[in-house]
């Protein structure tokens, strides 16, 4: 598969998983911000949306980070040997192909914390919502700068 065929096809399904992601934002804007007392009172609709956030926004972030980086990567024909991630983010990075490692680094924490259940305490999940909310905006920001970098190359 050529490396334009595999950027395209991994771009579609992170915009996929993108729009899904602001839909889910969309809907639960007026939520906006969590508290305890309000998560309490979710209705099973609204529960449901925020079980869609944070899958999208998990989704996406490993979409992005296992496959669509590599095929930009493959696509701008970035020499030389990128076995640890993070030499994959420096490169690109220095390209402009992202804004920031540390702010992907940051985005790739929050997934972790999603993958983390905290039943027992409220209000750690009530910030983690709301942390995630704000980087959900940056995840989706970065993905757009990524195809705008990437799209030089088609």
């Amino acid at each position: 598969m050529s490396a334009v065929v595999t950027y395209v096809e991994t771009l579609k399904i992170c915009r996929r998983h993108a729009d899904r992601l602001q839909w889910s934002m969309n809907e639960l804007e007026a939520c906006l911000p969590f508290t305890v007392e309000s998560l309490d009172g979710v209705s099973d609709i609204q529960l449901a949306v925020l079980d869609q956030f944070a899958s999208r926004f998990s989704r996406l972030q490993d979409a992005m980070g296992a496959k669509l980086f590599s095929a930009v990567l493959e696509l701008t024909k970035e020499q030389g040997s990128l076995d640890a991630f993070v030499d994959k983010l420096n490169r690109l990075e220095k390209i402009g192909a992202i804004p920031s490692v540390n702010d992907w680094l940051i985005l790739r924490e929050m997934r972790n914390a999603f993958s983390h259940e905290y039943p027992d305490d409220p209000e750690i999940q009530v910030a983690i919502l709301n942390k995630a909310f704000v980087l959900a905006r940056g995840l989706i920001a970065t993905l757009t700068y990524l195809e705008i970098f990437a799209n030089r190359y088609i």
